[in-house]
């Protein structure tokens, strides 16, 4: 019987060619290094996250967005059931303890008319959250609507929304409260609200406009158009998606700036009126008094400040969370 040759072995085959063990060897570890699933690289089955996977991600291990989450969760909360720690009567008052200071039971002390400091301090959460929120829904919405088409249309409806917008944000906003709601008696919320969005729409306007062009010139808003999508499916599937996270941070940051906003009208006397509930209208109130009783102003004003505060902070943490660039 013929003596068999080294490269009629199949095992030889393999070992006694230095380049097909090498190649071998190389798919097997080629193999062995693919990314297991929930890796860094891969979500829950292997595949690339999201941008909004990995915002998530990165807010969770974000102490700023951790601490002012939390402060805005609270301020929600008393704002639903404000009797939680406060039992009293906001509107209830005793002239006879007008400007007096802390005392058992009334840790804030009391105004000039006599009313008790904290109850009112945290009755005004409810004012400034409700008007905080819905202002920026309504701006959110009217601002994305009208800028997202025009961004996505162009031509005469694009250079319309444009002079519009330029003469929105040519009227200085608290002259324009000044003169816009001096005319309204109402002392409900919802004229605020309002004139919040009138004026505020213009600049979620913007920057949606801005956006949904940049979306609109990818590749894959291309190949859909080419393929036969509507526009309606373009904008809801492929445009909206992907050209709303600078709206959500525009939004969340003037979100604070509107609870400020409703603040300083109140001040001023034409935003919320009495009987109303509200930070501006006590601490107006309160600047009679300050060098008398100066915790009539501390506790209000002190409330506003870190609630806008919370609002701005959880706005630059959603901003850093969702732009690429800082990644």
């Amino acid at each position: 019987m013929p003596e068999q040759q080294p490269w009629e072995d199949p095992s030889g085959a393999v070992a006694g060619t230095g380049a097909g063990g090498a190649t071998d060897l190389a798919m097997e570890e080629g193999g062995s290094l693919e990314k297991t699933p929930g890796g860094d690289e891969g979500g829950p089955a292997g595949k690339p996250r999201s941008l909004w996977s990995d915002a998530w991600r990165d807010l969770r291990r974000n102490p700023v967005f951790i601490i002012s989450g939390l402060i805005i969760l609270f301020l929600v909360v008393i704002s639903i059931w404000p009797s939680l720690i406060a039992s009293q009567d906001p509107l209830s008052c005793d002239l006879g303890k007008a400007q007096e200071g802390s005392q058992p039971g009334h840790p804030f002390g009391f105004d000039g008319q006599g009313c008790d400091v904290y109850t009112r301090t945290v009755y005004g959460a409810r004012t400034s959250v409700t008007v905080g929120v819905c202002a920026t829904l309504g701006v959110s919405l009217l601002g994305s609507v009208l800028g997202g088409l025009a961004g996505f249309f162009g031509g005469a409806w694009d250079a319309v929304l444009s002079r519009i917008t330029d003469v929105f944000f040519g009227i200085p906003v608290v002259l324009g409260g000044l003169v816009f709601l001096s005319v309204v008696t109402s002392s409900t919320v919802w004229p605020v609200i309002g004139f919040i969005v009138l004026l505020g729409w213009p600049q979620i306007a913007r920057i949606a406009r801005g956006s949904v062009i940049t979306a609109k010139q990818n590749d894959y808003v291309q190949a859909a158009r080419a393929l036969g999508a509507s526009n309606t499916r373009m904008l809801l599937r492929h445009i909206t998606p992907n050209a709303i996270a600078p709206v959500i941070v525009v939004a969340t940051i003037a979100l604070g700036t509107y609870i400020s906003l409703e603040a300083t009208l109140s001040f001023l006397g034409v935003g919320l009126k009495p009987p109303a509930v509200s930070w501006g209208i006590d601490i107006s109130a309160a600047s009679q008094y300050i060098r008398n009783a100066p915790h009539m102003l501390l506790w209000p004003a002190g409330a506003l400040a870190i609630t806008v505060l919370a609002f701005i902070m959880l706005g630059d943490a959603v901003r850093d969370a969702l732009d690429p660039k800082l990644r």
